[in-house]
């Protein structure tokens, strides 16, 4: 793998990113950017088309650092005009951008869809004429086929064509498809997790389809930025609330996951709104095909499915205050941590899944389908490694 020197990123205001980037660089010098196969030999123009969120200041954050990319322009028709850091005020220093509005972006290398649901469908021929790979975080394109998003989402789709165009944005699954891809469809948060906790016992034929339960722990983050009455401090703070336990649309996604590797399976979520602003866990309750299954057959059907893939941590630890996967200490990464234990006296396993939700369940995973796209290391501007104590 061969190398080259670029400036660190640094805002730009339009400019091609051939010519030269305008702004003071975030912090001096220059990094080294490894070069995979040819495929990205200048610093990539992304831009954001709804960046006010948090999903889109997450983005921002690890975007600004990232030594491949130029961040281009960021939407908001709210808030065109206003400075990003207005709304994001740990970007402060980072950037001296503004938003702009829709009718204002530029083409770019990649674009990001930071939207609510069922927004992105309204222009995606807009979106795809703008840049030649578009990375759509929202669910409209998650699915299998305009009637699964209609029953699940209640609404009709209005851009039906798109379907069989996006690739599933899960790096660990789908790897080869990110890379030769150029619309890639992100997943839900509760999501990913519960698909990675999954996925490997579905394809090792170790659990039985008939039914998953899946009780998923939400912090406030994920219902996104918009002010609610459930969001209200004196509602939200303290709560261990029971908001949608039965019927939660991420089931689909899930799902549709595991027909991809040889289960027609039934999931049931049940969803609880906890006391914390970042993180999901996810606690999983699956059966055994053959009681006589073993710890040890589990975690070898985990190694085969993870080994070398650079953010998921398979946790099963005799002792410590960690010896499950806690979503408190992936706070800012993009790791997701797997653990599981058997239950002696069934054929129940019990897993455990663990990520934030708008890094690993977001902003992060986007990054990585980016550089799988760009032809970047996996891992490169996902380095960090989390706080403790936080």
């Amino acid at each position: 793998m061969s190398g080259r020197r670029l400036p660190k990123n640094s805002p730009a205001k339009g400019s091609p990113i051939s010519e030269h980037w305008e702004g003071v660089p975030a912090s001096g010098g220059t990094v080294e950017v490894p070069v995979s196969a040819g495929r990205s030999r200048s610093p990539l123009r992304v831009s954001i088309v709804g960046g006010s969120g948090y999903a889109g200041g997450e983005l921002l954050r690890l975007l600004l650092l990232h030594p491949g990319v130029c961040v281009g322009q960021v939407t908001s028709e709210r808030h065109a005009g206003e400075s990003l850091a207005l709304l994001h005020p740990n970007l402060r220093g980072l950037t001296a951008q503004s938003y702009v509005r829709r009718e204002a972006l530029d083409p770019c290398d990649v674009l990001i869809l930071a939207l609510p649901n069922g927004e992105s469908m309204k222009a995606m021929d807009l979106y795809a004429s703008k840049a030649p790979r578009v990375i759509d975080l929202g669910a409209d394109f998650r699915l299998e086929s305009p009637e699964a998003w209609t029953a699940w989402y209640g609404t009709p789709h209005t851009a039906p064509s798109w379907f069989g165009r996006f690739v599933p944005g899960i790096p660990e699954l789908y790897a080869e498809r990110i890379r030769e891809a150029s619309y890639v469809a992100g997943p839900g948060c509760e999501a990913i997790v519960s698909i990675l906790s999954l996925h490997p016992l579905v394809r090792a034929g170790l659990i039985r389809p008939e039914t998953i339960i899946i009780d998923a722990k939400m912090g406030s983050s994920q219902a996104g930025h918009a002010p609610s009455e459930a969001s209200h401090h004196p509602e939200r703070a303290g709560v261990a609330r029971s908001y949608k336990p039965t019927g939660h649309r991420h089931s689909a996604e899930i799902e549709q996951a595991l027909r991809g590797a040889g289960m027609d399976a039934t999931v049931l979520i049940s969803a609880t709104a906890v006391e914390m602003v970042r993180g999901i866990l996810v606690t999983i309750h699956a059966f055994l095909a053959d009681p006589a299954t073993s710890e040890r057959d589990v975690w070898q059907a985990y190694r085969a499915a993870y080994g070398g893939k650079p953010f998921v941590r398979i946790v099963k630890q005799k002792q410590g205050l960690y010896r499950y996967p806690e979503p408190k200490i992936l706070a800012g990464t993009n790791i997701c941590e797997i653990g599981f234990e058997k239950d002696d006296r069934s054929d129940r396993l019990v897993v455990l899944g663990a990520i934030d939700n708008l890094v690993k369940g977001t902003a992060g995973n986007a990054v990585q389908c980016l550089n799988l796209m760009a032809g970047y290391p996996e891992a490169l501007g996902l380095e960090f490694p989390g706080l403790h104590p936080v």
